[in-house]
């Protein structure tokens, strides 16, 4: 009865925080223009504009996750064979840049990168090509790319970490090389924290709307821009379609979340040793 009791002011918390806003956009997603139907669904699902914002929406998270696991892997490992001071810098940085989001990254990204922007002008004076347009799909490409990578450097290190010295130094005796290593045993074993992390880097750019707002506005066609135009719209305002769009949003990140743990329970199944031997 006590630890009820001491429950309670969490299941109170989640209630009010998670399952009445929740609730409320369930129902609220049903109301089409006065009626009770699916009439939003069927507007978001029929619609070229909205598919085409899931699509891209699609397309970025899982092209910046990809870059930012591949690129966390590799500092993970490097860091993992480099001095105390130089590992706590590089995880502060980290930690700094999976926070730099919004409208700061937006400006960082427009004085690098923009019109007159500090690489635009020295690749200009340089005679190079490599001029592009930072208020495109390319632009939120490397924005996202920017707090991707950290994020997954910040979360792979530990886990890199985990691996036992003794197996590297062993694998080593034996005349493995350190990439054959990672690239047969270490990462294998790291499988499962990997894809976790994966996953929520394609969370994290999913739902990344304040990054993309300031840089593209509404010219580049993603899932949470077309949320806000719908809620905060003076001409085409309907937050009942956004609620859709959200729910629609919710179960797209779900999808590779419930893919996952049933994998890892297979996996852990696999090992049980109550099974018996495996023949």
């Amino acid at each position: 009865m006590r630890m009820r009791l001491l429950a309670l002011p969490l299941i109170v918390a989640f209630a009010v925080l998670i399952l009445w806003p929740l609730s409320s956009v369930v129902i609220d997603s049903f109301d089409a223009k006065g009626e009770v139907s699916f009439g939003n669904y069927t507007e978001v699902l029929s619609s070229a504009y909205y598919q085409q914002s899931f699509i891209t929406t699609l397309w970025i998270s899982a092209l910046t996750t990809v870059i930012g696991i591949v690129f966390g892997i590799l500092l993970a490992i490097a860091l993992r064979a480099r001095g105390r001071g130089v590992r706590r810098f590089a995880l502060a940085f980290g930690s700094m840049g999976a926070n730099f989001a919004g409208v700061p990254l937006a400006m960082a990204i427009i004085i690098l990168f923009g019109m007159n922007g500090f690489f635009t002008i020295l690749v200009g004076k340089l005679g190079l090509p490599g001029a592009f347009n930072v208020y495109s799909i390319i632009g939120l490409t490397i924005a996202y790319c920017y707090f991707q990578i950290a994020l997954a450097t910040l979360l792979l290190t530990p886990a890199f970490d985990a691996v036992p010295v003794e197996i590297e130094e062993a694998a080593s005796l034996m005349g493995v090389s350190s990439a054959r290593f990672w690239a047969r045993i270490g990462v294998p074993m790291l499988a499962r924290q990997i894809v976790a992390i994966a996953i929520l880097l394609f969370a994290n750019a999913m739902g990344t709307f304040a990054t993309t707002f300031a840089l593209t506005g509404t010219s580049v066609n993603v899932v949470t821009v077309a949320i806000s135009s719908l809620v905060s719209g003076d001409i085409f305002s309907d937050p009942n379609l956004a609620n859709a769009i959200s729910l629609l949003l919710l179960i797209v990140l779900l999808v590779p979340i419930i893919a996952s743990q049933i994998i890892a329970g297979e996996k852990r199944l696999g090992k049980d040793p109550s099974a018996g031997p495996q023949r």
